[in-house]
């Protein structure tokens, strides 16, 4: 039998606030030490009042309508009961049943085709503590709680089932975490676990509307980990349908280092939550005025600068969906184009170059190192200063990848590095033509197979040339006196 996989994504972003969702602690607890940032309210004290986060809402209510959703005009908090350790309160303040924003969507691209994931709702609650699991000399284990975390501002954004394979996930979460750093209201870091994701996920046999039980998979910090997580957990429900045995609703947890899920706990239903207005905070009526007042501050989203980029720029669609899936990578590259240079290039070929190298050498050493585009020593001003120096012929296309490995591990400027490593291109024709003429020399079999029609062999003899000169020849002339010099010959 056939079966169809059902994916629904639940998202957890930790907000961009300076404090705390229902107190005044800050909430950038990251480098603090463990246990500094909190106070009775984050502590879960006996007779204490939370206070809600204006800027929190505001962020909430932002997210929901650039995810397309209906904004609700009265919406409350709610406690969530259930006994954890990261939890000191017994309960967690989250919304239930009046969300700020319902039934919304996103669309995604997978091989060329374009899919809409139904948004079910997009709430605001706090975030709890965090937990940190370690084993003594003596292989004892024992648990540490640090309580910085707990009550930063968390927005859930819960999907629909709509999606049908592991890619199509994947292709979600980089979408709406592009979508919340567009915002500025996360980092989207899941490595840091400002951005979360839990998914559901089910079969069923093709053409029925009836799935099999259900199973929550947990513990998944990065794109790919969410992928093959997904993938392995579609295989294994599978197995254990065509063995004609029973799948159970549970939750899994992710092992990364394994490549599998692992059986955590009973999963558990909404009435297990046992959810009840919270007593200590009012209902929220939502003024239609204030919610239009956000409406008219959200920026340029990435589809309307991916059709812009290409509009503009005439950028080829597949680079343009590649920049504005990083908003520092799409940022930096319009900082490039307006910098001016390479002189007398036109526009459209100066982006194209630009978004080679971004999308190219550039890319391939910000993940060799981890590192963002924010943070790299190359200055947008750097780069385009080395590739007018391409454009000019100053400096060969391989040279140029050399100069830039040192720029982007030093942030010394292109010009220095040519001069110390002496890398400019060599456009003098007679010395060139020597080198071209010991080539024919040196090679006499790659020259009689050249002139019997084999043609790959002038690539041979161009490499040659080029070696002779340690890759500083000019190219073009390389190809242009080896051809006329072979002719000749």
């Amino acid at each position: 039998m056939n079966y169809e996989t059902i994916i629904g994504l639940e998202v957890h972003a930790q907000l961009l606030t300076k404090s705390k969702m229902f107190c005044r602690c800050s909430a950038d607890y990251a480098s603090a030490p463990p246990n500094t940032y909190v106070c009775p309210v984050c502590l879960g004290m006996p007779g204490v009042l939370p206070t809600i986060n204006q800027q929190a809402v505001e962020y909430t209510v932002m997210t929901a309508l650039a995810l397309n959703c209906t904004i609700s005009d009265y919406t409350k908090f709610d406690r969530k009961n259930y006994p954890y350790p990261d939890l000191m309160k017994g309960y967690q303040i989250s919304q239930y049943d009046a969300p700020f924003g319902h039934h919304g969507w996103l669309t995604i691209e997978v091989d060329g085709q374009r899919e809409r994931v139904g948004i079910t709702r997009v709430h605001l609650e706090e975030d709890v503590a965090k937990l940190i699991h370690r084993t003594s000399p003596n292989r004892e284990s024992y648990s540490l709680v640090d309580v910085n975390r707990a009550g930063v501002p968390l927005m859930e954004i819960v999907g629909e089932p709509d999606i049908r394979s592991p890619e199509e996930a994947r292709q979600y979460l980089i979408k709406l975490r592009s979508i919340l750093q567009y915002l500025g209201v996360s980092t989207g870091n899941m490595e840091e676990g400002s951005f979360r994701c839990d998914a559901n996920i089910s079969i069923r046999p093709e053409n029925s509307p009836d799935t099999l039980a259900k199973v929550e998979v947990k513990n998944m910090n990065s794109f790919r980990a969410v992928y093959r997580a997904l993938e392995y957990e579609a295989e294994r429900q599978r197995r254990i349908a065509e063995e004609g045995k029973k799948l159970i609703q549970e939750t899994r947890g992710w092992v990364e280092e394994r490549g599998v899920t692992t059986a955590q706990r009973s999963k558990e239903y909404a009435h297990d939550y046992r959810y009840f207005p919270e007593p200590d905070l009012p209902p929220l009526v939502l003024n239609r005025e204030w919610v239009e007042e956000i409406r008219s501050k959200l920026p340029e989203l990435p589809e309307a600068r991916r059709d812009r980029f290409v509009d503009e720029y005439n950028l080829p669609l597949y680079d343009a969906n590649l920049l504005i899936s990083s908003k520092t990578m799409a940022d930096y590259f319009e900082v490039c184009l307006k910098t001016g240079v390479p002189h007398g290039l036109p526009s459209a070929k100066k982006a194209k170059m630009v978004s080679n190298w971004l999308l190219g050498e550039f890319s391939r050493l910000l993940n060799a190192t981890n590192t963002g585009i924010d943070n790299s020593r190359v200055s947008p001003e750097q780069l385009c200063q080395l590739l007018d120096l391409v454009h000019k012929a100053s400096i060969s296309g391989t040279g140029a990848k050399l100069v830039f490995e040192e720029m982007f591990n030093t942030g010394k400027q292109a010009t220095d590095i040519i001069a110390q490593r002496g890398l400019s291109q060599i456009s003098d024709t007679e010395v060139i033509e020597r080198e071209v003429m010991a080539a024919i020399r040196n090679n006499a079999q790659a020259v009689a197979d050249y002139k019997a029609g084999k043609t790959q062999s002038l690539k041979f003899l161009v490499g040659q040339v080029m070696r002779g000169t340690r890759g500083r020849a000019n190219p073009r002339l390389v190809n242009e006196l080896l051809e006329k010099k072979l002719k000749e010959g």
